[in-house]
């Protein structure tokens, strides 16, 4: 069913003390295109500040009962936010070795490294983003449960481009970067030249949209999904974003909590 965007004028005042942002994937060369897909989730939904917030820590929005929208972590989700917050929906994208609403993270290693399993590196620097991240550190950390092993020297880098840049330039050995954030890092980093990819992980519920725990979210599910389907060809592939999929909470719950990194 195509729903009718609702003309600028007619959003009520009461929008701008709504949040809406989409901090996990918005780099300097995709926040134009952002800006776009909120712009039309905005006219489809009929409500919604004029621009998305890149000003406040994520947190800050993902615990306001002014939340709109926002994107967040499965980490995140059941470890703080479950109960607190609503799920949207989860994207789809489109991800080599993923069904649909489900990503992996990528173990990456300097081009030059000739170790092939991921074990091998099981006591060098391992790099991370930080400790509440599924991809960066959780994914790691189950992969080498599920295999026997444990990461014994992490080093926190403060996000995934950080991470893969320390391998790249010799600061640390391995990194479990998300797979739409790899795709990324090779499209716009000239540094991607020095890694390549030795592993993956199992795949886990991708990063879900979220909105105040008082909000019906039904309304804003609807506008995104139409506003994804309109998106333009150029938009869609720098987002990688092709649908909403609907992933329940006890999918993101059920996922294995691991030990905290020791660096």
């Amino acid at each position: 069913m195509s729903i009718a965007p609702a003309p600028a004028s007619a959003l009520p005042t009461q929008a701008k003390l709504m949040i809406a942002s989409l901090p996990m994937y918005d780099r300097p060369e995709l926040q134009a295109a952002n800006d776009r897909l909120w712009q039309g989730i905005r006219a489809y939904l009929g409500i919604g500040p004029e621009q998305l917030d890149r000003h406040e820590d994520p947190w800050t929005h993902w615990t306001s009962p002014d939340l709109l929208l926002s994107q967040t972590c499965g980490y995140p989700y059941r470890a703080r936010l479950h109960g607190k917050v609503q799920l949207i929906g989860t994207p789809d994208n489109r991800l080599d070795g993923c069904a649909p609403g489900e990503y992996c993270s990528v173990f990456v290693a300097r081009a030059d490294d000739a170790r092939q399993d991921v074990k091998d590196f099981a006591t060098c620097v391992f790099a991370y983003n930080e400790a509440l991240s599924q991809s960066g550190w959780a994914a790691a950390a189950n992969y080498g449960h599920d295999r026997g092993f444990s990461f014994a020297n992490t080093q926190k880098s403060g996000g995934h481009r950080h991470s893969a840049e320390a391998v790249a330039t010799g600061h640390a050995d391995l990194a479990a970067i998300d797979a739409l954030t790899w795709r990324h890092i090779q499209r716009y980093d000239a540094f991607a030249t020095h890694l390549r990819v030795i592993a993956q992980s199992d795949a886990t519920p991708t990063l879900p949209f979220i909105t105040a725990q008082g909000r019906d979210p039904a309304p804003i599910r609807v506008a995104m999904k139409q506003a994804i389907a309109d998106l333009d060809e150029t938009d869609r592939a720098a987002l990688s974003i092709y649908d909403l999929i609907d992933v329940p909470s006890e999918r993101y719950l059920s996922v294995r909590t691991p030990a905290p990194p020791n660096g």
